[in-house]
């Protein structure tokens, strides 16, 4: 079954295709982007039902109705972990502890976020009693974490070393670096301590190691993809381009565009790579510390197995290989004329990626081949063997 096509790549095509000059038509634009003029044909006309065009159901009609049935299915599994937890409750000589009834539903169908959320409860204890019971050493840490709380809530002003000694004395002795784990892990401060944290002055830690040390090589594709946001104005403020790059052919396998350096950008750009290249587990992806230390990126990687690597603050060479990319676009495109709004240079960048960089332009690495020439050669060749 062929992989979908990102939702931001079809609407791309389909203003190229709206915007096309006198003479160009539509096969020709399907041609340059890589799809069937069929598909193009059907994306045209999804776009004239959404924007209203054209009689049809629009796509945010579809997507209301199913989000509907979806809440319906979700209050009715509501309703029956409501009339199962009254049942429970109701029968006498019975503890009254709720995770028996959790794993009863489980096992009906119902999911144990629906159910802890309707019986206020956190899955995570949930499913550690369920996995097990309490052990010795979980005992143990959870009675020192209660001395040092109940020492720190006396004396705030205490450190950790203070609050160790304070919890001796009830009986729950603990060598000083146990005590500075738990009050770290916990937050647990003295008022009197250091100011923490740099009001965003500076850049913050890695939250990877960098992998890649500026050798920007490959030796097959999905291996090392690379990753920076540039940015240029228009008329109407500023509009960012994140865009992924395979180290190996050189192809850009994925880019999104918005008019704010939001976190959302480089996870839409991850997205999209995914979605066009399918099986990329293990791919190391370079980058530096921009928004790819955000939380959502973090997660967007460990979802589809991906390899985080980051080079060092202010080492312009640290991804070079992503720059020198950067570097012809903004001699090709982004410095070719004045941009009076965003809509105008968003297209002329799609068309430069997916026309000239990706279909026309030779690379001397390559053997004088395009990158989706080098790449077609590839597969041709894994195919055959």
């Amino acid at each position: 079954m062929p992989k979908p096509y990102p939702q931001e790549f079809r609407d791309d095509v389909v203003r190229v295709a709206r915007d096309r000059g006198q003479g160009v038509t539509i096969v020709q634009v399907a041609k340059d982007f890589g799809v069937h003029p069929m598909t193009l044909h059907k994306w045209m006309r999804r776009a004239d039902i959404d924007e209203g065009r054209s009689p049809g159901v629009t796509s945010s009609e579809s997507a209301e109705l199913r989000e509907a049935r979806k809440r319906i299915r979700l209050l009715e599994q509501e309703n029956e972990v409501l009339r199962r937890a009254a049942a429970y409750l109701s029968q006498a000589n019975l503890p009254k502890r709720l995770y028996p009834l959790v794993r009863e539903l489980a096992a009906d169908g119902i999911a144990v976020a629906v159910s802890c959320r309707v019986l206020q409860l956190s899955r995570q204890p949930y499913y550690r009693w369920l996995a097990s019971p309490v052990t010795d050493a979980e005992l143990a840490a959870a009675y020192r974490a209660n001395a040092l709380f109940d020492a720190h809530r006396e004396d705030p002003e205490f450190g950790y070393r203070f609050l160790a000694g304070e919890a001796t004395t009830v009986g729950e002795s603990m060598a000083a670096r146990t005590a500075w784990r738990i009050c770290r892990d916990n937050a647990w401060w003295s008022v009197f301590g250091k100011k923490r944290g740099r009001n965003g002055r500076r850049s913050g830690p890695p939250v990877h190691d960098d992998l890649v040390q500026r050798n920007f090589t490959a030796e097959e594709l999905n291996r090392l993809w690379l990753t920076d946001i540039t940015e240029h104005h228009t008329g109407e403020g500023k509009l960012y381009l994140c865009a992924i790059k395979d180290v190996y052919s050189g192809r850009i396998v994925g880019y999104s565009i918005d008019s704010r350096m939001k976190s959302r950008l480089a996870v839409a750009a991850l997205h999209s790579a995914v979605a066009r290249r399918g099986e990329v587990a293990g791919c190391i992806v370079h980058s530096d510390r921009a928004q790819f230390r955000s939380r959502k990126f973090q997660h967007a990687l460990n979802s589809h197995d991906l390899v985080g690597s980051m080079g060092k603050v202010g080492a312009c060479g640290g991804n070079a290989a992503m720059e020198s990319f950067f570097a012809l676009l903004q001699r090709n495109v982004l410095d070719r004329q004045r941009w009076d709004t965003r809509e105008q240079l968003r297209i002329a960048i799609v068309t430069w990626i997916e026309r000239t960089y990706h279909r026309r332009r030779r690379q001397v690495r390559l053997g004088r081949l395009t990158p989706v020439e080098f790449e077609a050669m590839i597969n041709t060749a894994a195919a055959a063997a």
